[in-house]
């Protein structure tokens, strides 16, 4: 089984993800950290129980790793995005067996007492151009959400536009709140905020 866990905002700083979050919902993200395995870093926002943003971007004073980076990171450029989802699962193997090819290969990554294996796809890029969720498996019960403030924001529908997306449509399961349909490809998340309904695109 798969389900939601996090979305993420792509940008080339951090601090224009940042902005480009707080602007569109109306509120403030805080600090999240680095990721040096990646050579990446990012900020967060709570979205309740088991469900979080991120905003992340290339770490200028990292040292760049010996692979393509996550999120398809090292071919990013233009105004920050919403740009990838991602699922959780409890068996990452299994989903990824199940899942299209390029999907990527498990990779373990931990930071402080966070600990979970990631797909990483081989060139960075997720199928169906990114439209496909990355697949993580959190190892232990800490959870991100769990030490986030909560911001008041939930999400209300994430839609994700793909010109291939009959083929998306066979390759997950059906899961709330998401709408999968035809058109050039985008993400679209709406939400109830304390400032009303909102969207990040």
């Amino acid at each position: 089984m798969i389900e939601q866990d996090h979305f993420a905002v792509v940008a080339e700083t951090l601090e224009e993800g940042a902005a480009h979050v707080e602007v569109a919902l109306g509120v403030t993200m805080v600090p999240g950290g680095k990721h040096a395995f990646m050579g990446t870093h990012n900020c967060l926002l709570g979205l309740g129980p088991g469900f979080y943003l991120e905003v992340i971007a290339i770490d200028p004073d990292a040292t760049p790793p010996p692979y393509p980076r996550w999120f398809n990171l090292d071919h990013f450029s233009g105004p920050p995005r919403l740009a990838n989802w991602i699922c959780r699962t409890d068996d990452l193997d299994a989903a990824l067996s199940a899942a299209p090819m390029g999907a990527g290969r498990p990779m373990d990554a931990a930071r402080g007492d966070l600990k979970w294996r990631m797909a990483i796809p081989d060139d960075g890029c997720l199928p169906f151009d990114g439209a496909f969720p990355g697949l993580i498996q959190w190892d232990g019960v800490a959870h991100p959400s769990d030490r986030l403030f909560d911001s008041g924001c939930r999400m209300t529908r994430l839609e994700v536009m793909t010109p291939d997306h009959t083929s998306l449509t066979k390759a997950l399961p059906t899961m709330p709140l998401v709408t999968l349909s035809d058109g050039p490809l985008s993400l679209r998340a709406s939400f109830d905020t304390p400032n009303g309904p909102r969207e990040l695109t």
